[in-house]
């Protein structure tokens, strides 16, 4: 035997002594969760094998003696290292393996290659606890000082080429062995590390596990544990030990053998993950998922201990502006910004989230009273209302912050975020830049808002919706050329209601989709008819969302099918929008705009002259009809600026190529000098106002009468 070995390793040598008197009664006796860890470094063949001898684990020594690589990626099996004479030999002896609870031992004969002569071993088997598989050790048939001399060379070889630390300590957990391995794992060489206490490579809290761990280990127990240690450089290592303690013959404690797995970069896999699932990337505030973790638990410790919790909802006023001018990089300096303000006024306790978008969320925990909440929203109030410095632009915007309380507003924490989003909704309604609290008045209104969409719900299935249609006149010819599809609802109680009454219900019930598609459909068919009475030029207009415009490009695709079905032209279907609906997410309008143009219907810019840079989006969405926002035709005479403001636009309009329609005309001077401005359409009420498909059939029949 190679005395060397025993002062190089001797810890080893008295594992191998150990371990090759009872080997299967070692392998027996600990935990398969440990196999990878304490059966590594034994001196027999170690496998779990699956019912087809498959092997699915393997020790150094068993992969050494097959000349498999230790995780067996060609799925080999043991079987087909069996000599084949011996085939039925180990097929029996695994039977009985599997079927008893005593292990069951065969000698035969194993061989690497089927070229290769085979060499005897002796198998010990029997199945594993869980009863999913077979465990078997393999031992060379030889004595016993021949097999630990074999073991010993094997140990050598092993130990310096694993890519695995191998560290030894004595009773006074001092470095008695390290491999290479662990050595450079740590930035050290084999020498600085001999004779130094384990203790010298962590930091105060890994010293504290290590005292703990140690005197478990004098017990005899093999653990497994995550450490941090200090690398040479100062860096964190951060790594798994599985530890098996050393004794010797008299059951006196000799120190322990460590298997050291460095983890730092799972680890740090795992902490960037888990910070992805918890953080928002932009601002750092937790996100959606903490939030509510930590809102949960502030609730739970706020019924424990009797004190109040406000949860503050806030949503930025005029963020969607600043951020379709200016840009989505200089959007989110702001969003990082606003944090920063909003974190300023709470405390260290309290919790700032950023839900998503421009909505925020702050947990006041442990209030004794509610008056703090209204300063600390004032405070937020004030701060946010300062200009932003944004490189060369410095804009202002405003917060709506809705305030509710626990326990009074609500017990659960779904029910306090809701109750804190309808006060913010109050705050925006009530004309924003202010914070409102939950009431019970909120909480009515909330449940009226949520009955109002089950009826529109009813009222699809029931056919209680109507189309009615203002007529649009040619101001040239006098005749009615177009109309314009307006929604109308007739409740079974409250009777005929407009869409101000009920559209807002049907877009935040998310009903916008369905009703879009059933008045499309119903003018459509209308238009049809039209088109055979009044003639094959007339044209409906219909009115489109945000959310139309956002959804699914099949429901046009299909929507102009059915107008091939019906043979109308697709020109003669134009879809109104307001640009509020352009500022709504411009890239992704832009492109849908573009898409119905290419299918061939036209698209109207309604209430033109309201909104934010108008005249560049004339240009950039490529609008077919131009229409006039009212404001600019009820004051409208000889000597108003507004016929000035109006002539400018038809002129501007008609040189890029649209045609523009006047709304909202209630006199016939108004009309008059609208068409003497060289305006193409106009409608009003000094024409009509919205009337039933038939009444306009009459009244397109028999002509207007205004003009001629």
């Amino acid at each position: 035997m190679d005395k060397t070995m025993h002062a190089e390793l001797p810890g080893l040598s008295v594992f191998a002594e150990q371990a090759s008197v009872t080997p299967y009664a070692a392998v027996d006796a600990v935990d398969q969760t440990y196999f990878n860890d304490v059966y590594l470094l034994a001196p027999v063949g170690y496998f779990v094998l699956a019912f087809d001898t498959t092997i699915l684990q393997m020790n150094v020594v068993g992969a050494d003696l097959l000349g498999l690589a230790r995780n067996n990626p060609e799925r080999a099996q043991l079987r087909q290292f069996v000599a084949p004479r011996f085939h039925d030999d180990f097929d029996d002896f695994l039977r009985r393996a599997v079927n008893t609870s005593q292990p069951e031992q065969c000698d035969l004969q194993i061989q690497r290659h089927r070229s290769q002569q085979g060499f005897p071993v002796t198998l010990r088997a029997s199945a594993d606890s869980s009863g999913q598989g077979i465990r078997v050790v393999l031992e060379l048939a030889e004595g016993k000082l021949a097999a630990l001399e074999r073991s010993e060379e094997r140990f050598r070889r092993i130990v310096h080429n694993a890519e695995e630390g191998i560290w030894e300590i004595d009773a006074a957990a001092r470095t008695s062995f390290v491999n290479p391995k662990m050595a450079q794992m740590l930035g050290y060489s084999i020498e600085d590390m001999l004779e130094q206490p384990l203790v010298a490579f962590m930091d105060d809290e890994g010293r504290t596990i290590l005292e703990r761990n140690i005197a478990r280990r004098q017990q005899g127990l093999s653990e497994r544990h995550e450490f941090k240690f200090i690398r040479k450089d100062g860096s964190e290592l951060w790594a798994t030990l599985a530890t098996n303690p050393i004794f010797d013959s008299d059951g006196s404690y000799r120190g322990a053998l460590a298997l050291v797995s460095d983890i730092t970069a799972s680890r740090a896999s795992a902490e960037l993950i888990w910070q992805q699932a918890n953080f928002d990337a932009l601002t750092a505030l937790p996100n959606r998922h903490m939030f509510q973790d930590r809102l949960s638990q502030e609730m739970k410790k706020a019924r424990r201990e009797g004190l109040l919790l406000a949860l503050l909802f806030i949503d930025l006023d005029g963020f969607k502006q600043v951020n379709d001018t200016l840009g989505h990089e200089q959007g989110d300096l702001l969003l990082v910004e606003a944090a920063r303000r909003i974190g300023a006024c709470v405390r260290n306790s309290d919790t700032v989230a950023r839900l998503g978008g421009d909505e925020f969320t702050v947990i006041l925990s442990g209030l004794e009273q509610a008056p703090g909440v209204e300063r600390i929203a004032q405070s937020m109030l004030a701060l946010l209302n300062r200009p932003f410095a944004l490189g060369m632009a410095q804009p202002s915007i405003s917060a709506s912050v809705g305030i509710a309380l626990f326990p009074s507003d609500a017990a659960s924490p779904e029910d306090l975020l809701r109750c804190a989003d309808q006060a913010m909704y109050a705050a925006k309604q009530s004309g924003r830049n202010r914070y409102s609290y939950f009431t019970q008045d909120l909480q009515l209104a909330a449940q009226a808002r949520q009955q109002v969409t089950l009826d529109l719900r009813a009222a699809l299935a029931e056919s209680q919706f109507e189309l009615h249609y203002q007529p649009i006149i040619n101001l040239q010819s006098g005749r009615i050329e177009r109309a314009e599809a307006l929604l109308r609802w007739r409740h079974p109680q409250r009777g005929l209601l407009a869409p101000a009454d009920f559209l807002p219900f049907a877009e935040s019930g998310g009903m916008m989709l369905e009703i879009g598609d059933w008045v499309f459909r119903q003018a459509a068919a209308q238009l049809r008819l039209w088109q055979d009475e009044l003639g094959r030029g007339f044209q409906v207009s219909v009115n489109q969302s945000a959310a139309q415009l956002r959804g699914d490009t099949a429901l046009y695709v299909e929507w102009l099918r059915l107008a091939t079905r019906l043979g109308l032209p697709p020109r003669s279907i134009v879809l109104e929008i307001t640009e509020g609906v352009l500022l709504d997410g411009a890239a992704r309008v832009s492109d849908r705009l573009r898409e119905l143009r290419e299918m061939g219907l036209q698209v109207a810019l309604d209430n033109f002259g309201t909104g934010y840079s108008s005249l560049a989006h004339l240009k950039h969405f490529g609008i077919d009809l131009l229409k006039l926002d009212h404001s600019f035709i009820q004051h409208l005479a000889n000597d108003s600026g507004d016929l000035v403001m109006c002539e400018a636009l038809i002129v501007m309009a008609h040189k890029l190529g649209l045609r523009v329609v006047a709304e909202g005309v209630e006199t016939p001077a108004q009309s008059g000098l609208l068409a003497m401005a060289g305006c193409d359409y106009a409608q009003g009420f000094v024409y009509a106002g919205a009337l039933p498909a038939e009444e306009l059939t009459a009244l397109a029949k028999r002509g207007l009468g205004l003009l001629n």
